[in-house]
């Protein structure tokens, strides 16, 4: 069996964050499954104004599915977000803070 391919670098396909039609979505991981919209609020308010967030409920048992879309009127409010956040616990679970859209070095 032939060895997997290697990882693409992404630094060379990624250029930067981008913005969506209104604001700076970012995306959060590992979101404890019995946390509310308010404790996303709560943590990611410090860092500016929030002009939207959402949060997927599972159908059956109503808990959080893990992840939010966090949206910032402005790029330096989401940024600053990222970098005090990324790692960090919310309600005991350690969280991810990442660029939800990327602008694409590619030229396909």
């Amino acid at each position: 069996m032939p060895p997997p391919p290697p990882v693409p670098n992404t630094n060379s396909l990624v250029s930067g964050p981008m913005k969506s039609v209104e604001g700076w979505v970012i995306f959060v991981t590992g979101v404890h499954e019995e946390a509310h919209e308010d404790d996303i609020r709560e943590a990611f308010s410090d860092y500016g104004r929030i002009k939207s967030i959402v949060m997927n409920a599972d159908r059956k048992s109503g808990l959080a599915k893990g992840y939010a879309l966090v949206e910032f009127i402005e790029r330096n409010e989401a940024q600053d977000a990222i970098n005090a956040l990324h790692g960090k616990p919310l309600l005991g679970q350690k969280i991810g803070v990442h660029w939800a859209f990327c602008k694409s070095n590619s030229t396909r």
